[in-house]
């Protein structure tokens, strides 16, 4: 298997987002939905935005909020890697200057027998753009 080192650099940050979807295997999880949080990082430069004081030199936080906001508010998924997956990719394919993107997002009430914080996936993915180079 391929070993990717992690992005260095710039890279804007969203974490915390709160969210209630529907996502998971289970019918309850299905019909009540459940909360589930995410966590963004987007790898770009971010150094002509800094010179210039200028949003459209960069990508608005809000912007990619927006994106995670319609995944997990979307149609139901049945694995939290599923919304992960959607979530980066739909990233990277509407923002090209994005080099990598790393998405946690997890659960906090799951039903599993002992005391837990949460569950959850963390996907890393790079623009197949910048695979290339």
């Amino acid at each position: 298997m391929e070993s990717k080192e992690m992005p260095v650099g710039d890279k804007l940050i969203l974490r915390g987002l709160l969210f209630h979807g529907f996502h998971g295997v289970k019918p309850e999880e299905k019909k009540l939905g459940q909360k589930f949080f995410v966590d963004v990082d987007a790898w770009l430069d971010l150094s002509a935005a800094g010179k210039s004081d200028d949003l459209s030199d960069t990508i608005s936080y809000t912007d990619i909020y927006r994106i995670v906001r319609d995944v997990v508010d979307g149609p139901s998924q049945n694995l939290l890697k599923s919304v992960a997956h959607l979530i980066a990719n739909t990233t990277l394919i509407k923002y090209p200057q994005i080099t990598a993107i790393r998405v946690k997002v997890g659960k906090p009430h799951v039903a599993v027998h002992g005391t837990i914080d949460h569950l959850g996936v963390e996907i890393l993915r790079y623009n197949k753009v910048d695979r290339q180079a």
